[in-house]
């Protein structure tokens, strides 16, 4: 159980080793509210800089992980779980360099955590730990994928949600009563999916689904209709749980496995699963969409199908014909690969910013700079802080 303690950090939050020990978090976050209200607003003065992070960025980080937590104690154990969040985004305050509020917070946030399985799972795909990488599901359903129908609709608090349930309710409770580092801690879960196509190859494997959809549409489509279905019905009822309203404006989600097919089916098959999800839970207005991986030549149709306004790219993409194909108004995200932040040096990386900057990318202004997608665990630090002064000297500026 983790309180506020002087012999976890200081009464400031720094703990010895932090790199940024001598940083001026109030000029800090001063500025990077200023820069993001104008960003909203549609009036951008430079180029935001962030850094993506996942819980394996911080498991298989020494710095942030010294007890060397592995994913399994993490997701089976919601004390754990709870704890090392609370440790992780500490340790990201005060060690991250980016435009998002750094140093402590008024209130730290928690969150159930079952990655990207949690959706296959839901479905019947039995959860593996292998070698302590980050937790994963195999296809269950390719020999027969009409199978996920047999019961209908999955119960949205039964199986693997019934975990989320049990350790949503205790970190509740924990929350209640305790803090962290003198601050209050709130427990939040947001509306997300990975995406029905993307959900159809976890279930049956992508070659099943690839060929099913080119040669059994009809197939293809009753199955997609059944994921969308459920995955509606869950998120539904669990926007109960979290007092949670919907429709919600700017809504965002994902579907990664659509850069396997092509535009034509894309439209054909999964837009329409799309527009269904977006009209349970988004309003009328712009959404967003993470698609990482060779998806960009979907952009364009999907900007036009279903008022995407906000894409949150991968790796490849050419940021220049990217912002000439989707017009001023659309905000992107995106810049080096994660393999260059991973290896390279600061100097590599500098150039590389400034390659991307320099592309056309910054016509409009709407366009945040972070790494391609997800930095990987042993990122040098230097290496991220090279991509943020690099984004603030060659970004949009005032």
């Amino acid at each position: 159980m983790i309180t506020s303690s002087p012999h976890t950090a200081h009464s400031n939050g720094l703990m010895p080793g932090d790199r940024l020990a001598d940083f001026d978090f109030d000029a800090h976050n001063a500025e990077v509210r200023e820069m993001w209200a104008a960003y909203h607003a549609g009036n951008p003065y430079r180029t935001p800089v962030i850094a993506g992070t996942s819980t394996r960025f911080f498991l298989f980080n020494p710095g942030a992980n010294p007890a060397k937590l592995e994913f399994k104690d993490y997701i089976e154990n919601p004390d754990v779980m709870f704890d090392a969040q609370l440790r992780f985004q500490r340790w990201r305050r005060f060690n991250l360099l980016q435009d998002q509020e750094l140093g402590l917070p008024d209130k730290w946030m928690v969150t159930v955590d079952f990655q990207n399985f949690a959706e296959s799972a839901f479905f019947g795909c039995a959860v593996e730990y292998i070698n302590g990488e980050v937790p994963d599901t195999m296809p269950a359903f390719g020999d027969a994928p009409e199978r996920i129908m047999e019961g209908g609709i999955p119960n949205p608090f039964g199986g693997i949600m019934a975990k989320a349930l049990s350790h949503f309710e205790h970190f509740k409770k924990r929350a209640a009563r305790e803090t962290f580092l003198g601050r209050p801690i709130e427990v939040k879960y947001g509306v997300w999916t990975d995406g029905p196509f993307t959900i159809a190859c976890n279930l049956f494997g992508p070659d099943v689904a690839c060929l099913m959809m080119a040669e059994e549409p009809d197939r293809m489509n009753a199955l997609l209709d059944f994921i969308t279905a459920a995955t509606i019905d869950r998120i539904r009822a669990w926007c109960g749980v979290f007092e949670m309203a919907a429709p919600q404006p700017g809504l965002a989600y994902a579907d990664d496995s659509v850069a396997m097919i092509s535009t034509e089916m894309c439209r054909e098959f999964i837009v329409p699963q799309h527009r269904k999800f977006c009209a349970a839970f988004g309003d009328s207005g712009p959404r967003n969409i993470h698609l990482c991986g060779d998806s960009t030549r979907h952009f364009a149709m999907l900007r036009d199908e279903l008022n995407i306004r906000g894409f949150d790219t991968g790796f490849p993409v050419n940021f220049g014909r990217l912002r000439q194909e989707l017009g001023p108004q659309v905000n992107i995200q995106g810049g080096p690969h994660i393999e260059m932040m991973l290896s390279s040096t600061p100097e590599r990386i500098r150039a590389e910013v400034r390659r991307i900057m320099e592309s056309g990318v910054l016509e409009g202004g709407l366009f945040t700079l972070r790494e391609g997608n997800n930095l990987a665990p042993g990122t040098p630090l230097e290496n991220v802080e090279a991509m943020y002064h690099a984004g603030r000297e060659f970004g949009l500026r005032r």
